[in-house]
């Protein structure tokens, strides 16, 4: 296929690519995207956030049943097996039926699907090799959405047999007696759940003297305590020289973070899973003079332009945190502002979720960034434990946080955790938005029972008033 030419090339299919090439061509763009998979979704539907959701889903279904903590509600079962063959296939399958449907919208949009692996020759022009659309493209606009791989640790080489990434560790086809788990972030103890859950020994290791760097310490905290409880292992403040595969499992060798006496771990499997870095490997960004951050990403203006004109970038590969649903909005702001539109991503109320049991929801400045920077704050927390929803569904781990200016009332941030996390921090991220202030949510009705209240007595507790405590 020679020399077809397109309004905008979206180069990557996952949340960023996909998301941003259905808005360009809601706009009347005539649009293509290109990915090297033979499924679109990018890593994000087809090896990272969907199928370990749907992983953690069935192996909480699995525990719940297994621990025999539904008796307490009436609720006998008997003898608990687990069947990871079809834990697997039922994975596949919501990926698949996801899968299928972006491809419906592409084709529902005209969206032209280009297979293969693309590179920016000029601008303007697209080369696709080692797929079956290989070519050359002709394009007004290129946005690059290729989003992150897996990181590893230098002299550590993931096999995604042994020694695997987040990829292989959804894939595994035997459970693992033991599991260690190197990276105490989002992935690695959404992955570590997963498989404790099912009947792993999970132990994790992080170089930091903390589990989730960077969110409130108070959450980390709380939720180290509970998932020790859960039956996970943490050695913090440990760092790993070297992983090595054996005929059986795996050899790590540790240290103390700074320095001390080596240690040998042995274990079935180790994950790695010590961040993510941009996919931009292959794009011919050097020979095109593109211009990258000091990080390593690709540096682009206010409109999402590179130092190239008409090379726009999004998602993982520009500044800011590594999460689909930040690259979405990234994509759509992108392309509404090619057409003159006023594209605009708020990055102060991008929300971070762990989804763990229970989940870990964090939006805004946290505690400890307001402390460094001496902000004068008011807070208020109010724990699930008094909470009539949590209490009825026998989740009354964990508690929301709420922080506020002190002199304005404005909120400044909002953690959380406890069940359904995720879902509940979404009330604060539209009220921080239109930038409200505690009372402000204090004096917002809320429905009776819900989780939600809660959220409303910790507004009512930043200026010392909750009722149901």
């Amino acid at each position: 296929m020679q020399n077809i030419s397109f309004d905008l090339v979206v180069i990557g299919a996952g949340p960023g690519g996909y998301v941003g090439a259905i808005r360009a061509a809601q706009l009347g763009m005539n649009v293509a995207c290109v990915d090297r998979r033979a499924t679109l979704g990018g890593t994000c539907l087809n090896v990272g956030c969907i199928p370990s959701k749907a992983l953690l889903n069935a192996s909480e279904h699995f525990a719940n049943a297994a621990s025999g903590s539904l008796g307490n509600m009436g609720v006998s079962v008997g003898k608990v097996t687990l069947d990871l063959n079809q834990m697997m296939q039922s994975k596949n399958d919501i990926v698949g039926s996801l899968t299928g449907g972006i491809d419906f919208l592409f084709k529902k949009n005209r969206i032209t699907r280009l297979e293969g692996t693309a590179s920016i020759t000029a601008s303007g022009k697209i080369k696709i090799t080692d797929g079956k659309d290989k070519g050359d493209y002709q394009t007004e606009k290129i946005m690059i959405a290729t989003g992150s791989t897996p990181s590893s640790l230098p002299g550590v080489s993931i096999d995604e047999n042994r020694i695997v990434s987040s990829t292989g560790a959804l894939s595994l086809n035997a459970l693992p007696k033991k599991l260690v788990v190197i990276g105490a972030g989002y992935i690695g103890l959404e992955l570590g759940t997963v498989w404790a859950r099912l009947g792993s020994e999970v132990e994790v290791i992080e170089y930091l003297p903390r589990i989730l760097p960077g969110m409130d310490s108070e959450v980390a905290k709380k939720f180290m305590t509970i998932a020790q409880k859960q039956g996970l292992k943490f050695r913090l403040g440990t760092a790993v020289k070297s992983v090595k595969p054996e005929k059986h499992g795996v050899s790590l060798a540790v240290t103390s973070a700074d320095g001390g006496t080596e240690e040998t771990i042995k274990a079935n499997i180790a994950l790695v899973s010590v961040g993510r870095h941009p996919a931009t490997e292959g794009l011919g960004l050097d020979a095109l003079g593109v211009v990258m951050t000091p990080l390593g990403r690709i540096a682009v203006d206010s409109r999402f332009e590179t130092s190239i004109e008409n090379v726009y970038a999004i998602g993982d590969v520009i500044d800011g945190p590594m999460l689909a649903h930040k690259a979405e909005e990234d994509a759509v702001a992108a392309v509404e502002m090619m057409v003159g539109k006023a594209g605009h991503v708020d990055y102060d109320h991008v929300p971070g979720i762990v989804y763990t049991a229970p989940e870990i929801a964090t939006l805004g400045k946290s505690e400890d960034v307001l402390i460094d920077a001496c902000v004068d704050y008011a807070k208020g927390v109010f724990p699930f434990s008094a909470n009539s929803r949590a209490r009825a569904q026998g989740h009354p781990d964990g508690f929301v946080k709420i922080l506020a200016c002190a002199e304005t009332d404005k909120v400044l941030g909002v953690h959380i955790i406890g069940h359904d996390a995720g879902t509940v921090i979404h009330e604060c991220a539209t009220a921080m938005a239109f930038g409200a202030s505690a009372e402000d949510i204090a004096r917002t009705c809320h429905g009776h029972p819900t989780l939600n209240e809660a959220v409303k007595e910790a507004a009512l507790a930043v200026d010392g008033r909750a009722i149901h405590m």
